[in-house]
């Protein structure tokens, strides 16, 4: 079983009742990144969109590294938390974060194409969590790993 489907197995036990996620979901977390000039601007690119998982990828370029030649933790940590929320946004209504802790386990480098995968782990009331691991695309190394919690605002999609 693929990450991906553990966790979406994992979100329906986690859930609190039957999911109440209105059918244009996946289509409002599409609104909100066509919004997003900051990915965007970043060089991201969203690879797949469906409900409670996305991936998005982002090239490290040569104004992305520190002092040390390698990827700023920043990027990083912006490349996971705009994939975790289009995850937090499939739902179908605003959702933002409350809060994100990051794991750097290797180091990005000038050049590296950086592949973040995001998948619901709970969701309850109006709270959730998201679990995001960032890997190099070139051989699979794991980069860092991401945990969000959100909170929808209850502002349904239109």
């Amino acid at each position: 079983m693929s990450r991906a489907d553990a966790s979406k197995a994992d979100v329906g036990r986690s859930q609190v009742g039957p999911p109440k996620v209105p059918a244009d979901g996946v289509a409002f977390a599409q609104r909100m990144w066509d919004d997003d000039v900051a990915s965007r601007t970043l060089g991201m690119v969203v690879e797949v969109l469906e409900q409670d998982h996305a991936v998005v990828r982002m090239p490290v370029r040569a104004d992305m590294v520190n002092g040390h030649d390698i990827c700023h933790g920043g990027f990083i940590f912006t490349l996971a938390d705009s994939c975790f929320a289009l995850v937090c946004n499939t739902c179908g209504t605003t959702t933002v974060a409350s809060g994100a802790d990051v794991t750097f386990t290797a180091p990005g480098r000038r050049d590296d194409v950086l592949v973040a995968e995001g998948v619901t782990r709970a969701a309850y009331g109006r709270s959730g969590i998201t679990d995001v691991t960032v890997r190099r695309e070139s051989d699979g190394q794991v980069i860092a790993e991401f945990r969000g919690r959100s909170r929808s605002l209850g502002r349904q999609a239109h």
